[in-house]
């Protein structure tokens, strides 16, 4: 049996293992993600991360400042993308386990035996082929561990969360992140393991409440500076301060391209009290999910509205700074290739200059790595990763830049911190300067990755010596993640319906799993009309 301590600790340092499995799961998305798509940091290899950007620096640098003694076992992330392959669980459980019993049995290394609490970092979205709800399966098994069933599990996780009833049963208490861009992920990991320090200091052990309304919001209907999520968080935060025994109230927007029974908006509450408590909280906040529903059913506009009003202020003579033009369907952060030509075509084709574009096209880097500064080649660009793309467009280019594409974040507070941390790699890259063969007179830089690379940090254009700022129009692969990178360089935005696996149409998606009534792809009434005391 592994030894564990007494309910409260007094006079010893905490013994706290810690852990972590991130990665958003598109079920839509062709290919599996494997396990050498990820990142694993095992064992002292994790303990280096203390202080960096993401959430597991933030809570080892708290382990470190508190006194903790940090158990590391294994930390295992990516970037969003297909639906994980089996092995990705199963590797990361049968390196947790091995390390987990070692740290609770093998007393000849320990000055102190014994474990006293588990910190998780958890994405709440993970999909594997088998299992559809890979968070909720992990913290059964933990739970199933001998010496385990009432160890105090704490966490933090993703606001996009398909938050389940067994994450909910198999915890105690796990946080949600409060901000999308997700600016907040390390301060919400620093919460969560202050309330797991309380817990350890008094002995009391939170429970937890999940309740889903049955709505699902596209990402484009998810930023937390706007309504619906604005609201929703502005009265967790009051039930918070209403309810001492409500150690965290979380709203999670949910993650709608992972077609699971989990899938959409769901509540979260960790009271310290009886959760029979929590019902009116709760009840309060679906009421408000209601009423701002239609607000986070967001749609994009099309490519044609859009280029009209373009069109429009460039006669008006209007069309100065940049000019972000948003592509939800191609979101990287939403898993989606980051490969679609469809927008960069109209533009260059149109006519336009000034425009810079970042493609996932590992083959033109190939390509582009036969040749050398100022050499002009045509390469097949872009629309890859995805059958929902358009395919690839041809294009004259002249190779500017090749070379690594490693790049220090230059917002530690990002979105993309949150993933990654305080570095990103983009793999091999290549830049060019693109102008179509058909002679339209439309020219575009184009940063070409081997890696997919999220728009959430200036740091990616800057690593290959281009200011952002300098361009006129920007195609963006994103919804939401981009605006705290991009918002104060940009003069305005359009959000654009073009094609891709993240569409905010979502009834255009083959959803075979979603918990159904589930507005907007029923009725609201009837959506309501099937509560319980609907």
């Amino acid at each position: 049996m592994i030894p564990t301590k007494s309910d409260s600790i007094t006079n010893t340092r905490p013994r706290v293992l810690i852990a972590g499995l991130f990665h958003e799961s598109h079920t839509f998305v062709e290919g599996p993600t494997r396990w050498s798509e990820m990142t694993v940091y095992r064992d002292d290899e994790l303990l280096k991360l203390s202080g960096d950007a993401s959430p597991m620096g933030g809570v080892l640098e708290f382990a470190a400042a508190e006194g903790w003694d940090a158990l590391p076992t294994i930390y295992a992330a990516t970037t969003p993308g297909p639906t994980l392959d089996d092995d990705v669980l199963e590797n990361f459980w049968s390196e947790f386990q091995q390390r987990a019993v070692r740290f609770g049995s093998d007393s000849r290394e320990l000055a102190s035996p014994g474990i006293d609490g588990i910190f998780l970092v958890l994405h709440g979205a993970s999909v594997s082929r088998s299992v559809a709800d890979v968070e909720g399966e992990l913290l059964a098994r933990i739970r199933g561990l001998e010496g385990f069933e009432t160890l105090p599990i704490f966490g933090v996780y993703d606001l996009h969360a398909n938050f389940s009833d067994a994450m909910a049963k198999h915890s105690n208490c796990l946080v949600g992140y409060r901000e999308n861009p997700h600016t907040d992920a390390r301060e919400s990991s620093i919460r969560a393991a202050k309330l797991l320090s309380q817990s350890l200091q008094t002995g009391v052990r939170p429970r937890q409440i999940v309740s889903r309304p049955g709505i699902v919001w596209p990402p484009t209907g998810t930023a937390t500076a706007s309504k619906p999520m604005s609201t929703l968080l502005t009265r967790a935060r009051q039930l918070e301060r209403d309810h001492p025994d409500f150690l965290a109230v979380s709203v999670n927007a949910g993650f709608s391209f992972a077609d699971t029974a989990d899938t959409g908006v769901s509540f979260l509450i960790s009271t310290a009290g009886d959760l029979q408590e929590t019902q009116p909280a709760i009840e309060s906040l679906h009421a408000l999910a209601f009423e701002n529903a239609s607000v986070g059913n967001a749609t994009d506009e099309p490519i044609a509205a859009v280029m009209e009003q373009l069109e429009q202020l460039k006669k008006l003579g209007q069309l100065d700074g940049l000019t972000l033009l948003i592509e939800p369907s191609d979101n990287v952060g939403g898993g989606a290739p980051g490969s679609g030509i469809t927008m960069l075509r109209v533009l260059i084709e149109a006519g336009y200059t000034g425009i810079g574009v970042c493609l996932w096209d590992p083959p033109a880097v190939d390509a582009a790595s036969q040749a050398k500064p100022g050499d002009v080649m045509t390469l097949q660009l872009g629309g890859r990763g995805s059958s929902l793309l358009d395919p690839p467009i041809n294009l004259q280019c002249e190779l500017l830049h090749f070379g690594d594409g490693v790049f220090e974040l230059e917002d530690k507070q990002s979105h993309l911190a949150s993933c990654v941390g305080d570095h990103f790699d983009m793999g091999q890259v290549a830049v060019v300067r693109a102008t179509d063969p058909n002679m339209s007179g439309g020219e575009a830089i184009i940063l070409l990755t081997t890696l997919r690379t999220p728009p959430m940090d200036l740091g990616s254009w800057r690593h290959v010596g281009i200011d952002p700022e300098s361009f006129s129009v920007m195609p963006i692969k994103a919804a939401v993640s981009h605006r705290q990178a991009y918002d104060p360089i940009a003069k305005r935005q359009f959000w654009v319906d073009t094609p891709g696996p993240c569409s905010s149409r979502l009834e255009s998606f083959a959803f075979q799993n979603l918990t159904r009534p589930i507005y907007p792809l029923d009725p609201l009434a009837e959506v309501i009309g099937n509560r319980p005391n609907g």
